[in-house]
């Protein structure tokens, strides 16, 4: 059974690990944006120390990097990521975090609440990059959350050189995803007790 009111810890994946990467930027959004009375943190997690994966470096141990990283998925209680688009896919640094979780014996994402959104440059806003990203996720067994969906297209005309957004609309609509979120993780929840 849901707990009435319960405020949910959230960890957040930016897809780019550049500094001024306008996906991290708009999770600083979807932070801010949090209702106050069902969500109480979202940690945004770095992973730029991870190797790329390589089965003789796993045979050697897994990275404490990544096992550190499984370990505040495992404690949250939903998932958000944010990815931008390469070449019409995800970033080559989102799939590698996702393919070393994958080696987690804990498997931190399954049965997870995930929400998704992307920023990219270009006109479809990341919506090829998310299709890959749910279907790469389809093997971990999280429960990637439907809609409402956000993609930022043309994000060098939303956001500053500071990481400002300044397009209403765009606010508006990574406002009400992050609304929407705990409604998604009671579901879940629910549904799997």
């Amino acid at each position: 059974m849901v707990e009435a009111g319960k405020l949910y810890k959230i960890v957040a994946l930016s897809g780019s690990l550049r500094e001024a990467s306008t996906n991290t930027a708009a999770l600083r959004y979807v932070q801010e944006l949090a209702p106050k009375d069902r969500i109480a943190s979202i940690e945004i997690l770095t992973y730029k120390d991870v190797p790329i994966y390589d089965g003789d470096v796993e045979a050697n141990g897994i990275p404490d990097t990544v096992k550190a990283i499984g370990e505040k998925i495992a404690e949250a209680d939903g998932v958000y990521i944010s990815t931008p688009e390469y070449n019409f896919s995800i970033s080559a640094a989102l799939k590698n975090i996702i393919d070393w979780l994958s080696r987690l014996q804990s498997a931190p994402l399954k049965d997870k609440p995930v929400a998704i959104m992307s920023v990219s440059a270009g006109p479809s806003g990341g919506l090829r990059a998310q299709y890959d990203l749910r279907k790469i996720l389809l093997y971990l067994r999280p429960h990637v959350m439907i809609a409402p969906e956000v993609s930022i297209p043309a994000n060098y005309l939303k956001f500053d050189k500071d990481g400002k957004l300044n397009d209403e609309s765009t606010l508006k609509s990574i406002e009400t995803q992050v609304k929407a979120f705990p409604g998604w993780i009671d579901f879940v929840k629910k549904g799997l007790a």
